[in-house]
């Protein structure tokens, strides 16, 4: 497994959904404890400032936050939340060796390293932290 990659992110709309005006989108990166960088799409709601309650969407295995996940967070986003959808480990734009394989033990990390790194950002409550799993 190749630790601490950098990756190379996508930085046009690539979804298979249209893009929300009622949502600000950025690419983000972190971390799992095995050192494999995720990639996430970050969704936040337009117009808002303070701290937001925030949520972890994650796709069934296989599938990647282009798709189902990242329509989810979109969603969410427009309803107040600020929210990731993520590629778990070893699919997607998230590293990890070999490729296209699922983990159910390092997608349960993968869930954790979003809420960690939700939880120290400064426009997230730390004490409001979900996540949604579609499928898997």
């Amino acid at each position: 497994m190749t630790l601490l990659e950098n990756l190379e992110l996508t930085q046009e709309w690539d979804k298979t959904f249209p893009q929300s005006d009622k949502v600000d989108h950025s690419k983000v990166t972190f971390h799992n404890r095995y050192g494999i960088t995720l990639a996430a799409d970050l969704y936040k709601p337009k117009g808002t400032s303070g701290k937001l309650a925030a949520l972890a969407v994650c796709g069934p295995f296989g599938a990647v936050k282009e798709q189902a996940s990242g329509l989810y967070a979109q969603t969410m986003a427009e309803r107040g939340f600020l929210t990731i959808a993520f590629d778990p480990s070893f699919t997607g734009e998230s590293g990890g060796w070999p490729r296209y394989m699922a983990s159910p033990d390092i997608n349960t990390e993968d869930f954790q390293a979003a809420v960690d790194y939700l939880s120290l950002r400064e426009d997230v409550d730390s004490e409001k932290i979900g996540i949604i799993s579609i499928c898997g």
